[in-house]
């Protein structure tokens, strides 16, 4: 699975999705109709940089929701991101950006972002940790296609994704999903890499060889339907 999505992403990158029209782009240049970078989000990242997230338009992206409190799903976005990187080569990693965007502003401040950044050992070139403004939540997530609910006791019910969106912004390959509950508290630190924690088995963590073929395959058509920019 994890080499499979690996190529997913390769292929965006080599493909017209990442063309010099599409890096060369004018940032006045109008998005098209079906970026989610039609929607003005204000971002602040783990360094305390605020920035727009239109600003990743020109580079292809993996892009998730989480919050740093989360207790087993998020790590496991992180794992899936570090895992389908690792697959690429050295020339198409420089080309790739990865953000995570916090569900939990209030609470996931720059500091507190930039402490999951470092226990993973994040790559602050490629990874952007960072928090929307709280009224901005729910248009992000809608956006995203993310489903999330908040607890009673601060946590949340969200659907778990990572989203392939192309250079001008609009969505590809849904290339990991979990649709878990995130209600147990863990005793030890979710954020250590994974070798420094046990990991409970989970039924629905694997996707099927059926899931797997089908995921490529659109993939596959999704690409060759955008060679060219908009």
């Amino acid at each position: 699975m994890k080499r499979m999505m690996g190529t997913l992403v390769a292929l965006m990158l080599s493909a017209g999705l990442l063309s010099a029209g599409a890096i060369a782009a004018p940032r006045q240049a109008p998005l098209p109709r079906d970026s989610v970078y039609q929607l003005p989000v204000h971002l602040i990242d783990q360094h305390g940089k605020a920035f727009d997230w239109s600003s990743r338009r020109g580079k292809v992206q993996l892009v998730s929701m989480f919050y740093t409190s989360c207790q087993y799903i998020c790590p496991l976005i992180v794992d899936s991101g570090k895992a389908i990187v690792k697959q690429l080569t050295p020339a198409e990693q420089q080309r790739l950006g990865i953000l995570l965007i916090s569900m939990d502003p209030k609470r996931d401040t720059p500091a507190a972002l930039l402490s999951v950044a470092s226990k993973r050992k994040l790559d602050p070139a490629r990874w952007t940790l960072a928090s929307p403004r709280p009224g901005d939540v729910r248009e992000v997530a809608g956006v995203l296609g993310i489903r999330y609910r908040a607890l009673d006791d601060g946590e949340f019910n969200h659907t778990s994704v990572l989203i392939l969106l192309d250079a001008q912004g609009r969505r590809g390959e849904i290339l990991a999903r979990r649709d878990e509950a995130q209600r147990e508290r863990r005793a030890d630190d979710p954020w250590q890499p994974r070798r420094q924690r046990a990991r409970p088995a989970h039924p629905r963590a694997k996707a099927s060889d059926t899931d797997r073929t089908s995921c490529a395959s659109r993939a596959v058509r999704i690409l060759d339907s955008r060679r060219s920019p908009e």
